[in-house]
């Protein structure tokens, strides 16, 4: 048996720009739910943490299950060192910078054999420390030292939520065929009462999102709060962010991009946000605005090789009114945003039937208040 014997279809994956070898046939869904974070607004209050903890895993067993987590990089990682650990088998990651060709084997392709999908099993202690590394910064600060530009010593806050991949490794590797992707929306399910915990989807996913219950001895995951979406309303992680770095949409199809649609605006039209890394093969549809502070070394093996360009169009969006709006969108309404326009100095966004749901203008207006409120009588002291 062939190392690639297991991949019995080819399948178009945008963001390596080539065909790769998958488990089953490319079935794209009618809409793909998708996320951008803003990573540069992040500041790691972890409010979207607790509200997915405290909506969706405060059961037994859950304890230390987090489907939201926000770490911080370079040193951070829940569980620890998954990415790094993915890295490590993953060898000989290599791009054609000009044309953002990948040309090293994604994690399908580069399965051991008689294995659907290279991957490890963390250990349970490995999910014990959701907070390692936090704040932490790449280097030591040295006295006297300033910042401008790419930073000598520098952080970030991650935050990392289920993909919702297009062709995820969860779903490939469940030899029960639990594990399913809506046609109606990509959202990626498990069948619980299908699972046996055999934990091949938690061994598969190379961004760790997929979880065993030791209570209940079967599978959990993020089920993108397909309760809200499926009533018009973003999920909770992103209708509780207090700096508003989130937005959630959903994405066309590769070869029909809207530019009227904010999430199609930001990822395939202006480029501006980027999978998180897309070597790995899964085609994930959470897309990060790259932090402008970072050394572009790190960038590119997270990122790709988009990276240089979306940092000079984040940049940029002072002078790029539509892209401004796009951004000024983010946290502006519960209700799921499908289209946008400028309309003077306004940014606008509508729901599925075109009824205006978010508007949002470019400077927020400063009402100044009299020092003396004549019907309350009273003098106000420094309040605007």
């Amino acid at each position: 048996m062939s190392v690639t014997s297991w991949l019995t279809s080819k399948v178009k994956n945008w963001q390596i720009k080539r065909e790769m070898g998958y488990f089953y046939p490319e079935s794209r869904p009618e809409k793909q739910i998708a996320y951008v974070f803003d990573i540069n607004k992040c500041i790691a209050c972890q409010t979207c943490t607790a509200a997915c903890k405290t909506t969706w895993t405060s059961g037994k067993g859950q304890e230390v299950m987090f489907w939201n987590n926000v770490e911080t990089k370079p040193y951070g990682g829940y569980p620890i060192k998954w990415d790094l650990n993915v890295l490590k088998k993953l060898d000989g990651q290599s791009w054609d910078e000009k044309e953002g060709i990948y040309n090293g084997k994604t994690v399908f392709e580069a399965a051991p054999q008689g294995e659907r999908v290279l991957g490890w099993l963390p250990e349970e202690e490995d999910y014990s420390y959701p907070n390692i590394g936090e704040d932490e910064c790449s280097d030591i600060i040295e006295k006297g030292s300033f910042f401008s530009g790419i930073h000598k010593a520098w952080m970030f806050y991650l935050a990392r939520i289920c993909n919702h991949c297009t062709y995820p490794a969860c779903l490939a590797a469940c030899p029960r065929k639990a594990i399913y992707k809506r046609k109606e929306d990509g959202i990626v399910l498990i069948d619980q009462s299908r699972c046996r915990g055999y934990r091949e989807c938690v061994r598969a996913c190379p961004y760790k999102k997929t979880f065993f219950n030791l209570v209940t001895r079967i599978s959990e995951k993020c089920i993108g709060c397909y309760p809200l979406i499926e009533r018009g309303e973003q999920p909770r992680c992103v209708q509780t962010c207090i700096g508003k770095i989130r937005l959630q949409g959903f994405l066309s199809k590769p070869d029909s991009p809207k530019n009227d649609n904010p999430i199609d605006f930001l990822v395939y039209v202006k480029k501006v946000a980027l999978p998180l890394y897309p070597q790995f093969g899964l085609e994930p549809n959470v897309y990060y605005v790259p932090p402008v502070h970072v050394p572009k070394e790190f960038l590119h093996q997270m990122f790709g090789p988009g990276v240089d360009q979306a940092v000079e169009t984040y940049k940029n969006a002072k002078n790029d009114k539509e892209l401004l709006s796009a951004f000024l969108l983010f946290g502006s309404t519960d209700k799921i945003i499908r289209s946008f326009k400028t309309e003077g100095d306004y940014a606008l966004g509508f729901d599925d039937k075109g009824e205006m749901i978010a508007k949002v203008p470019f400077k927020e207006p400063v009402h100044v208040r009299p020092y003396f409120d004549k019907k309350g009588e009273t003098y106000r002291h420094n309040i605007p």
